[in-house]
């Protein structure tokens, strides 16, 4: 189906939107963040499927800049010799989000990545605003290289992880760790502050990220816009890892996502760029909700699994 402004819309979306925008109550804009984040985690109960059967799931604390950093690591089989292994960042606009709000899509990365998954609970704004997460997210993404049993990092994360997957990758590129990144995987990213761009207009509404819900997450995040943290896509990316790039058709951060992949592009980055068509921002955390996310879920992970393979040879 489309909407007024010609827009395809997935029927399985348009039915999951005509229920959320049914609902009676505050928007997460008028919240407090520890009730946004509690609105997270009720809409993951209800929204995602559960975790499903995997072999390992074990919750650690490593050691960070400012304290202990939980992280959640899975894997799908009981053993394996060292090999590639995923370092994941959860979205949420650095405000909510955790280890639970993403545990499905973590799981299901495990197994159709068949690597290792290391989830990172970084700390959140405002009570820890800009550059916190980013801080946090290079030092657990450094440790998983020190002390996990791998020959090299695959990075990732959704939103406000998709940043998080940009930045600790430009970071690694300029001081590398002691364990090559053999690709990054930014799922519709944030890549700037400002919001001058066309798919911000058409989709700023009534498709779960709004415009609002967009001003209050950047209101508590606080990033200096001059920061390559906040705003990697002002910023050089060459000799950035192989990176499969991918936005959503109904997404108001799509546009600054098909940006960076050109970006990326002109900079001589091997990349591939796929955007899940007629469905929002989210999806990966909403396949009970919209079903056809189970396939771009899916289908994403295979591109990514080849990329890797291909890297790590």
């Amino acid at each position: 189906m489309t909407d007024g402004t010609t827009h395809y819309t997935r029927p399985d979306v348009a039915a999951f939107l005509a229920f959320l925008n049914a609902q009676e109550g505050p928007r997460m804009d008028e919240m407090a963040p520890e009730a946004g984040r509690e609105m997270m985690r009720v809409m993951g109960q209800l929204a995602d499927v559960p975790r499903g059967e995997i072999a390992s799931v074990e919750n650690r604390t490593i050691p960070g800049p400012a304290g202990d950093i939980p992280i959640r690591i899975y894997d799908a089989r009981p053993d394996r010799d060292p090999g590639p292994v995923m370092v994941f960042y959860h979205g949420g606009g650095w405000v909510i989000g955790d280890l639970d709000t993403h545990d499905p899509y973590c799981a299901e990365a495990a197994r159709i990545l068949d690597m290792p998954v290391v989830a990172i609970d970084y700390r959140l704004a405002p009570e820890h605003p800009f550059p916190a997460a980013p801080v946090d997210c290079e030092a657990a993404t450094r440790w998983v290289a020190d002390n996990f049993p791998c020959t090299g990092l695959v990075l990732s994360g959704d939103s406000a992880g998709g940043n998080l997957t940009i930045v600790t990758a430009l970071a690694l590129r300029d001081e590398p760790a002691s364990k090559p990144v053999f690709a990054i995987h930014p799922i519709y990213p944030a890549v700037t502050t400002h919001d001058d761009w066309q798919s911000y207009r058409d989709f700023g509404e009534g498709r779960l990220l709004t415009k609002d819900g967009m001003k209050w997450f950047g209101d508590h995040y606080a990033a200096d816009p001059a920061d390559r943290r906040a705003s990697p896509i002002d910023f050089p990316a060459e000799g950035l890892p192989p990176t499969l790039l991918i936005t959503a058709g109904l997404d108001p951060l799509r546009d600054q996502g098909r940006a960076y992949a050109a970006k990326l592009i002109e900079a001589g980055v091997p990349t591939t760029y796929r955007e899940a068509t007629g469905t929002i921002h989210g999806y990966i955390c909403l396949s009970q909700g919209i079903p056809s996310a189970k396939d771009d879920i899916r289908g994403a992970l295979t591109v990514l699994k080849a990329i890797v393979a291909e890297a790590a040879a």
